[in-house]
């Protein structure tokens, strides 16, 4: 793959010292560690390896990846590996996709509170789905789900929402059967948003007075209760946004669209345009608009561009993505198993062979004699390689 002309380490390295010199004692640990992981990420301040083709002279090195969960560059190896775990455990029948939104005035206290805020929008979107589902007046089924945390808009902005990703269809209550959904769809959306409402704020609620809070700045007069109520009293008439799109056109498309949204991060190196004097140019999506007119740009000042960006860090530890329903936890194989045993689903071919080497995939074939690239030298991040041809040398950073 093509390297991008621009990526978010060419912000990051010429402008990140004086960002964190203008915001010195308002930075947190994880901030300070993604910058500097995203600055020196394949570069040789991490070390890397000496790679020689097998039936020639040809050399190239290659530096180490940071693996930050937030490096643009380094989330694309972990989602082709990620998809590669999950293509053998999808079901022959429609899946759709739901997400779950939270009103943009809750953002704060979601933002200052964000393992225990996002968790609950997690278990809140999972339980109405499952909730609704079980319904006999719905489905009647129990339903497995996979979703995927989001924290941005296109802009940047804090926008948190989960795309739920769900077959169309469950087991019954007595396991006997699959009842699959009416064609084309899913589930009512007016009543998922009601009860996501209801069970939202309930959680939210349940979280104040349980002091796992926290009211910074503004925020402060919410530490009251009667403050609290009064400022989750509007949300509890207003509609909220849950959105079902029509049914994806079979496995291939399921795994296309997570490919695109499991492990991605605030922006994409593929969305970057220019870097200078104005600032940081980038390609966007206002959703407000309709058809092809909706693809804007839009420059922000270099500051403004990485505070955004890093608005979007997530806790230590947190996951992104998770499942629920059937496919939760330890029993989530022996489940899917029982499901294509109910649908009379065709035997899974066998996991892909071990090519011997015979075959080398595109990124470890040499490509002057077409053989494997060997491994003949590694080297720490303090001490640089040993001197090699020019000629022969390729710095590899795809």
């Amino acid at each position: 793959m093509a390297r991008p002309s621009l990526e978010v380490a060419d912000v990051f390295r010429p402008h990140g010292a004086a960002w964190r010199k203008a915001n010195a004692g308002h930075l947190s640990l994880a901030q300070l560690k993604v910058m500097s992981a995203i600055e020196t990420c394949r570069t040789a301040a991490l070390g890397g390896h000496v790679e020689r083709g097998e039936d020639c002279a040809h050399e190239r090195i290659s530096y180490n990846s940071c693996r930050n969960r937030h490096c643009p560059k380094c989330q694309a190896a972990a989602a082709r590996q990620w998809l590669e775990d999950r293509e053998a455990e999808l079901l022959p029948v429609p899946d759709y996709h739901v997400v779950f939104t939270l009103p943009a005035s809750i953002g704060a206290v979601a933002f200052h509170n964000k393992a225990v805020v996002y968790d609950l929008l997690f278990r809140t979107a999972a339980e109405t789905l499952i909730t609704i589902a079980a319904d006999p007046k719905h489905l009647g089924a129990r339903i497995g789900l996979t979703a995927v945390l989001h924290t941005w808009g296109s802009a940047l902005t804090h926008h948190p929402h989960v795309h739920v990703i769900v077959p169309g269809g469950g087991v019954s209550p007595d396991g006997s059967r699959w009842i699959a959904c009416k064609s084309g769809f899913f589930l009512p959306v007016r009543v998922l948003s009601r009860l996501f409402r209801r069970l939202f704020l309930e959680g939210l609620e349940a979280l104040r007075s349980a002091g796992r809070l926290v009211f910074l700045g503004d925020l402060a007069p919410l530490a009251d209760k009667r403050a609290f109520e009064a400022a989750l009293a509007p949300l509890r008439r207003s509609e909220w946004v849950v959105y079902a799109k029509r049914p994806f056109a079979g496995p291939k498309a399921v795994l296309a669209y997570l490919a695109r949204y499991t492990h991605r991060v605030a922006i994409s190196n593929a969305r970057l345009i220019a870097l200078d004097e104005k600032g940081v140019t980038f390609k966007w999506k206002d959703y407000r608009i309709k058809g092809r007119h909706r693809l804007k740009t839009m420059t922000l000042d270099v500051h403004e561009f990485i505070r955004r960006f890093l608005l979007h860090l997530l806790p230590t530890g947190f996951h992104r993505i998770r499942h629920y329903g059937l496919f939760a936890g330890t029993v989530r194989a022996n489940n899917i198993e029982r499901v294509r045993q109910l649908l009379a689903a065709p035997e899974r071919p066998p996991a892909k062979a071990d090519n011997d080497a015979q075959t080398p995939s595109p990124s470890h074939r040499c490509p002057r004699c077409g053989g494997r690239m060997i491994l003949v030298e590694t080297f720490e991040g303090a001490r640089p390689a040993r001197s090699a041809p020019p000629s022969r040398i390729r710095i590899d950073t795809s």
